[in-house]
């Protein structure tokens, strides 16, 4: 299809459904192109530390430089920037077989690595031996000084193994101390093993719900029986527990039988600030396997278009490069993560908005376009450079993160992961509003995705940032197609081998989508737009050490 045609049928359709026209400057076909490389089976799911990333670092730089950006990565002795921002990583991946059995009341059970139980290849030592350990049931596992909220009660769980439930205690009725059905970071996955560290705790087990997790087995299953990477710590024990797992609520729930208690129970109680610590007498955890764990140095991508007038001021596009690799294989045999929407789709738009802004004019502050590593492996690329950054965070003016731009058609809304508290969105909703397009709060705030994205880390160190989502309003279908539509992403797609490059994705919603994150960055390059937390926000205070950098 000639850009001309797609121009001219995409503007007859946008006039039916009374939704403005883009203007049109997103090369569709070169943005496809892009993805269909990165998500080919040459690039090995692309993961962090394999030839999968070799192969995509170098075919970004070749893009990047090809599109007129400059090399905006680490310094060079000579003076100069090196294209990509060196990430030291620590991978551990488990060698051999995952020995798994509970004891329950007198009888043995085995469990099998990737069914009834997925544990993550321990970031503590090259072996994690865990014979007869107790379990304790600690309910959300959240500690909560100044929502007066304590799940642990003093309990001790040194040499002790805890089940744990996903999401927070608001999740079941939508009302409580934790702002509704809007997950706080109480509620990830990440908090309750990061909890287990300060707990002293051998480890937290979360048991797994589908509706709570915001997504199915097969997720948790792909994530967290590969390869596991975190940055260098100088003591990774203060961030980790030796023992970090998933286990399915069937399995979760057989241990409380056994120890003559009730699940739903239990959970209910969970929701309530009076909750105590519950130990599940004759129950026992046994585990052991040996670790494979090596320091690699994997790559961020960075380019830049060197503003004009205000140079030392950046305005920052993200996206991550990286997914899942080679792994466990699926029903078909399969065995790449080819991550074609996850974020194959992200990182092709990132190079297609550096074409644009390269071919000028230039803007007046500078723009970074950052291709990180290592998001599906805990955001470890975008917490490296919000740890180590490049340029100064002070005088960063935002950061627009991409992460799964949608194939799904022309939508008359749009989002962002989480309804973030900051001018920022503010802009993004003006933007839209001048497309004919409207903004909607995220329509599944109980997942957390504010959490979940390369933006978060910039957030928590104070630099306004968001992650850009497309609607769910289709102009073919409504809200009914666009919500199905993400269902089934999520069940049959979502960190699956299944996720691959399709032919047929339509591509009116890459070129409107691209349009407003193009216009986004054009409106913050190009004025003196300093972006705000707003009050209330947790990362407004962090924010306002460094006003006086900003002018």
């Amino acid at each position: 299809m000639s850009k001309l045609f797609l121009s001219a049928a995409l503007s007859a359709l946008l006039a039916s459904a009374a939704v403005a026209a883009p203007a049109a400057v997103i090369d569709v076909p070169r943005v496809m192109n892009d993805i269909k490389v990165l998500s080919s089976d040459e690039f090995e799911g692309r993961g962090p530390a394999t030839a999968g990333e070799t192969k995509t670092v170098a075919y970004l730089i070749q893009q990047m430089q090809a599109a007129g950006l400059e090399p905006a990565g680490d310094k060079l002795p000579s003076g100069g920037r090196a294209w990509t921002q060196d990430v030291p990583l620590v991978r551990s991946a488990t060698k051999g077989p995952v020995n798994v059995s509970v004891n329950l009341a007198g009888q043995t059970k085995t469990w099998t690595q990737g069914e009834e139980i997925a544990i993550r290849a321990t970031l503590i030592g090259d072996r994690l031996t865990v014979k007869d350990a107790p379990v304790v049931f600690v309910g959300y596992g959240v500690k909560a000084p100044e929502r007066n909220w304590d799940d642990f009660k003093g309990v001790d769980l040194k040499g002790k193994v805890a089940l744990v439930l996903v999401n927070d205690p608001d999740f079941e009725g939508g009302e409580g101390d934790f702002g509704g059905k809007a997950m706080t970071y109480y509620g990830r996955w990440t908090y309750k093993f990061e909890e287990a560290a300060r707990q002293g705790a051998i480890g937290f087990l979360v048991i797994h719900e589908t509706a709570p997790a915001s997504y199915g087995w097969a997720t948790v299953k792909n994530s967290n029986t590969n390869e596991i990477f975190d940055v260098i710590r100088k003591d990774p024990s203060t961030d980790h527990a030796p023992l970090e797992g998933w286990v399915q609520k069937d399995s979760a729930a057989a241990m409380l039988t056994a120890a003559g208690l009730d699940f739903d129970t239990l959970k209910k109680q969970a929701r309530t600030r009076a909750f105590k610590p519950v130990e599940l007498k004759g129950v026992t955890f046994s585990t052991d396997y040996a670790v494979d764990a090596q320091k690699v140095v994997s790559k961020n991508v960075v380019g830049a278009v060197t503003g004009a007038k205000h140079p030392d001021e950046r305005v920052v596009y993200s996206a991550h490069w990286d997914h899942l690799g080679v792994g466990a294989p699926d029903a078909k045999g399969d065995k790449i993560y080819n991550g074609a929407l996850d974020n194959a789709s992200g990182t092709a738009m990132l190079v297609e908005l550096g074409r644009i802004f390269a071919k000028g004019p230039k803007p007046e502050r500078t723009v970074i376009f950052l291709a990180v590593t290592a998001e599906e492996k805990g955001l470890l690329g975008s917490e490296y450079y919000a740890s180590s950054p490049l340029y100064p965070l002070a005088t960063t003016v935002g950061v627009i993160n991409m992460d799964g731009v949608g194939p799904n058609g022309l939508a008359r809304d749009f989002t962002t992961s989480g309804d973030a508290p900051l001018t920022l969105q503010d802009e993004l909703v003006t933007v839209g509003k001048a497309h004919g397009r409207t903004y909607s709060p995220d329509p599944r705030p109980e997942a957390g995705s504010f959490f979940r994205s390369d933006h978060f880390p910039f957030a928590k160190v104070g630099v306004p940032a968001i992650s850009f989502g497309g609607g769910l309003d289709l102009v073919e279908g409504g809200k009914a197609a666009g919500q199905a539509k993400r269902v089934a992403y999520t069940a049959n797609q979502y960190h699956q081998p299944a996720d691959e490059f399709d032919p047929t994705w339509d591509p009116k919603g890459f070129e409107a989508d691209g349009t407003l994150l193009l216009e986004l960055g054009q409106r913050l390059a190009n004025s003196r737009i300093w972006p705000e937390w707003k009050v209330g926000a947790e990362f407004k205070a962090e924010r306002d050490k460094t006003k006086a950098a900003r002018k």
